[in-house]
């Protein structure tokens, strides 16, 4: 059921050190620790639940990437907030490529962000492993995302490929970015959102931060193993750029796992985590990366 590493999953590297303990406040209440290699400076979960298990940790009404039903306050609120941020994306990426073409949503969900590109005249392709989010997408897209790593290897090269909020979950990380790099084309972009552990309502909240969200989240990166991440592979970051919205679910569901019960006091918070982020470079609570090959 656990897998426990001994190898960097990032640089296997074998000397990595316990770093912090954390409990999985969503929804199996367990305790799973994040260790701390000594190379490349990752942090990852391990021991973790194992790709044959790790399904049992996702099964909640209230896990609104896969879901899409919980109707509690966060969650309407961060449905809210997708519709805009979607279209921000759509535009940003298009603006960044100067074109429109082929883009892979690389755990795309239900579908919402291929739903919105479709519509702004991207051609789509989403790749689903989870069969709850699988069904939610092929209503909303009409079409049935990828769910088979071997069929999707096969697809034409991407322009784009997004990965929101999606690498800090992949079990085979080393595989999966490659088979991720074959699919981009030459000039093609590479965006992945991802939380910040050099963010400032980390440092404030440590192991309570909603967005360690073991054992679900693998990897717990900052822009300097992003950076490794990106050498090793023959890739260069041309731009960082802050997810501002992301602080304030984010400060939400930990004041909720806290017990707090005062959602204005929340955003206050998250207001004032983006205000002094704005002054110390990379400290958002989540980033987003664009890459390109070397």
């Amino acid at each position: 059921m656990y897998e426990r590493l001994t190898k960097c999953p990032l640089c296997k590297g074998v000397l990595f050190l316990n770093h912090m303990v954390v409990k999985d406040h969503a929804i199996s209440q367990e305790s799973f620790t994040l260790c701390r290699c000594t190379e490349c400076g990752l942090i990852f979960t391990n021991p973790r639940p194992d790709k044959d298990h790790i399904q049992s940790y996702y099964d909640s009404k209230d896990y609104i990437s896969h879901a899409d039903k919980s109707n509690n306050l966060i969650n309407i609120l961060y449905k809210i907030v997708r519709k805009y941020t979607n279209k921000q994306k759509i535009n940003f990426i298009t603006k960044k490529l100067k074109r429109k073409g082929r883009i892979l949503d690389y755990g795309c969900g239900t579908g919402y962000f291929i739903s919105a590109a479709a519509k702004k005249g991207w051609e789509t392709v989403g790749y689903e492993p989870n069969t709850i989010a699988l069904d939610e997408a092929k209503k909303r897209t009409g079409k049935s995302p990828i769910s088979d790593l071997a069929i999707l290897n096969k697809e034409k090269k991407f322009d784009a490929i997004t990965l929101f909020h999606v690498l800090e979950h992949i079990h085979d990380l080393n595989k999966t970015i490659k088979l991720i790099l074959n699919l981009l084309k030459k000039r093609g972009l590479l965006f992945i959102a991802i939380p910040n552990l050099n963010s400032i309502d980390f440092k404030q909240k440590q192991e309570n931060w909603a967005a360690l969200d073991v054992p679900r989240h693998l990897y717990h990166f900052n822009p300097d193993t992003m950076t490794y991440l990106a050498n090793q592979y023959g890739l260069k970051i041309v731009e960082i750029k802050p997810m501002v919205f992301d602080a304030y679910y984010v400060a939400l569901l930990t004041d909720k796992y806290l017990g707090r019960k005062n959602p204005l006091r929340s955003f206050i918070d998250a207001y004032r985590y983006n205000q002094e982020a704005k002054k110390q470079q990379h400290t958002h609570s989540s980033l987003l990366y664009i890459l390109k090959k070397k």
